[in-house]
């Protein structure tokens, strides 16, 4: 431990600085009530009060009726005011504040549990716990003082240290894991580029290099990923920095060859947590006063940081056979491991990766408490003590309960973690404040990337193909460069193609909402709808074929072809489907996608209207309910949905009449009293 000297600047705190200002960014999403899996069937009223709502789906669109707002106004709420503060943050340094941080992690929250299958990726996972980490790294500036004494910070800047630990190491375990042939082999990356969800055009000459490049490739994959996330935790500054920049150049190539929205993006602002001030300053050319109380660089740390290298690279050639053909300036790699030799070393290492993880922490805790040991004058050396205690069992405790979902990778151990701390992992879980990950567990269309075409027609005769903006379609069509934007539909029809219709149901809703025409899916699809095929009459037939594409290849003489993409025809995915057709609103109805009627309950009106909005297409039927509001206890204020079987009139309004009856404390017949509530039909 260093002597106490007058206290010197805190040598992270221009890259947590940094690091804030990158994770100051978020993005808005796209369910409405005309799409494909609109929110508000995620928020069924069945009468529970608002906490009992809260704790059971915590996201702020249950305060929209009281707000007098629906579920898509209440959204697009949301998504409008985490645009614009994460802007702002990421501009403004003075809001880079710990309760705008919280503020984003609610309204991301929110949007996340209405979410559904779009919204239910790592990244999304990932971008909801380094958020709350946020939340306990930045300062609070709204609080006088309590920017002042902050040396805590290394405490809880070093979670975004062990998150992105658990991310890599994580990644690299899962590929070895999942017994994938293709990481076993070493082949997957000749599969990769061509396969993966949105390729973007580097892709395509990544796929032409040979197959040694490809697998020696791997070979650095899981060097990076499994032996360099040990650096992130180690004292030494050069290892982190050494393991810094293996990281760039993974995530820096990854965002090359492929569209993955804002993860490698995020991935990359993580890593800055492995960087001092020391060493941006350097990037930025500036001179760096040292702190005084920051150790010097010895032989000893010098001949250790040389042992730790030449062990990662004596292990690699070692495990993957590393030769070098100088004839042919080549390098041969295999795979010289077996599944049981490489889970016997997944059980020695989880658990010692936590005591790591506990003797790093437990470092960064020390030295912490040392510094507000030095702090001069007794009342901020009193606050920074303070501070140092509520943060760092705060660190204690995101960090035990990480243990849960990190030690997933290996069973034994899991099965090993304290059951207290796995209750306190159960307790939060629904909060998203840590998780498991995995990155790219298994390679898939090693036969060929499966495709997934819509056609539709006026006469079941001629049919056109409805080309997506972003996805693999058209053979001439280049591939797109679009992070950190992730199309979501498009994402999810590269799942769908993976297995049957049955397993995406929102194929279903998909097909149903293209048939009606609705503008907000078309959108999705194209976002100038004048190049959508049927923007000026919905197709009055659709269906879905399974297709293979393929990389075309250089030609013979060294040039390029004319098209990026070459397909074959598989099967049927999807028959032809129109309006009313069996198959369709069998599917609907299996799936759960049954048009309903969303009725709207306003209070107190005291006129009865019959209106029309041809907007929606839709006759605004209007029933006049006598209630009075003090006796009534529905939780449908001004302006709730609710959702209703779609029937005729008479029957939902002998469901309306039910639903008052339930809520109301005495029935409804004996409150004829002055008060109207106005149950206004907006359709599905």
């Amino acid at each position: 431990m260093p002597p106490c000297t007058k206290r010197g600047p805190y040598k992270n705190g221009l890259s947590r600085s940094v690091c804030l200002m990158g994770l100051s960014v978020c993005f808005p999403g796209l369910y409405g009530n005309d799409g494909l899996l609109p929110a508000r069937w995620q928020l069924r009223y069945s009468g529970k009060a608002l906490w009992e709502q809260l704790l059971s789906s915590p996201t702020l669109l249950w305060l929209a009726p009281r707000l007098g707002l629906d579920t898509q106004t209440a959204m697009e709420l949301l998504c409008l005011l985490g645009a614009a503060l994460s802007l702002a943050a990421t501009v403004l340094e003075s809001l880079r504040d710990s309760l705008v941080f919280l503020f984003l992690w609610i309204m991301y929250l929110s949007m996340y549990q209405v979410g559904q299958v779009f919204l239910y990726f790592q990244w999304d996972s990932l971008l909801l716990e380094t958020g709350f980490l946020c939340v306990l790294i930045a300062p609070v500036t709204s609080l006088r003082g309590w920017r002042a004494g902050r040396e805590h910070d290394p405490v809880t800047f070093w979670l975004v240290r062990w998150l992105l630990f658990r991310l890599m190491f994580a990644s690299g375990i899962v590929k070895l894991t999942s017994r994938c042939p293709t990481w076993w082999g070493l082949t997957a990356l000749t599969y990769h580029y061509e396969t993966q969800c949105i390729p973007t055009p580097l892709a395509w000459f990544a796929h032409q290099l040979p197959v040694w490049w490809h697998k020696l490739s791997v070979v650095a994959t899981f060097a990076i990923e499994i032996a360099a996330p040990f650096l992130f935790l180690s004292p030494l500054r050069r290892l982190r920095l050494g393991a810094f920049y293996m990281q760039v150049v993974l995530q820096v190539l990854i965002i090359l060859s492929g569209n993955y929205n804002f993860f490698n993006l995020l991935t990359l602002t993580m890593c800055l947590s492995l960087l001092d001030d020391e060493h941006i300053y350097f990037w930025l050319r500036k001179k760096y006063t040292p702190n005084p109380n920051q150790g010097t660089h010895t032989l000893a740390h010098t001949l250790l940081e040389i042992a730790v290298w030449a062990l990662i690279g004596f292990g690699t050639v070692t495990w993957f056979d590393l030769q070098i053909n100088w004839d042919k300036w080549t390098v041969s790699s295999r795979t010289v491991f077996t599944f049981h030799q490489f889970n016997q070393f997944l059980k020695t290492v989880t658990f010692p990766s936590v005591w790591l993880g506990v003797l790093s922490l437990t470092w960064e805790l020390v030295s912490s408490m040392f510094r507000c040991a030095c702090v001069e004058g007794f009342f901020k050396r009193f606050l920074g003590t303070v501070q140092w205690t509520v943060f760092g069992a705060a660190a204690v405790s995101m960090f035990a309960i990480s243990l849960v979902p990190f030690t997933f990778i290996e069973y034994d151990s899991n099965a090993s973690v304290w059951p207290g701390v796995r209750q306190g992992y159960d307790a939060v879980s629904r909060y998203q404040l840590v998780n498991s990950y995995g990155l790219f567990r298994r390679m898939t269309g090693v036969g060929g990337r499966p495709e997934v075409v819509i056609e539709g027609s006026m006469d079941k005769v001629t049919w056109t193909e409805i080309e997506f903006m972003y996805k693999p379609g058209n053979l001439s069509a280049p591939p797109s460069v679009i992070t950190p934007h992730q199309p979501r539909l498009d994402w999810q029809m590269w799942f769908a193609a993976l297995g049957t219709h049955t397993h995406s149901p929102w194929f279903t809703s998909l097909m149903y909402r293209l048939l009606q025409g609705k503008t907000d899916v078309i959108e999705l699809i194209q976002s100038d709808v004048s190049q959508y095929p049927f923007h000026q009459q919905p197709p009055t037939y659709l269906r879905a074929h399974r297709y293979k594409y393929w990389f075309t290849k250089t030609l013979a003489d060294g040039s390029y072809p004319q098209r990026w993409w070459k397909r074959v025809y598989i099967e049927e995915f999807y028959p032809t489907v129109y309006l009313g057709d069996t198959f369709l609103e069998s599917m609907l109805s299996q799936h759960g996608l049954k048009v309903w009627c969303i009725w709207k309950v306003f209070r107190p009106l005291y006129f009865s209207t019959f209106s029309h909005s041809s907007a929606c297409n839709t006759a605004f039927l209007s029933i006049e309910i006598l209630v009075d509001p003090l006796c009534c206890q529905t939780p449908h204020a001004h302006g709730a949905d609710i959702t209703v079987p779609n029937v005729s009139r008479e029957a939902n309004s002998k469901w309306l009449m039910g639903v008052f009856q339930q809520y109301c404390v005495t029935p409804v017949g004996q409150h004829l009293k002055n008060s109207t509530y106005l149950v206004v039909c907006t359709g599905a």
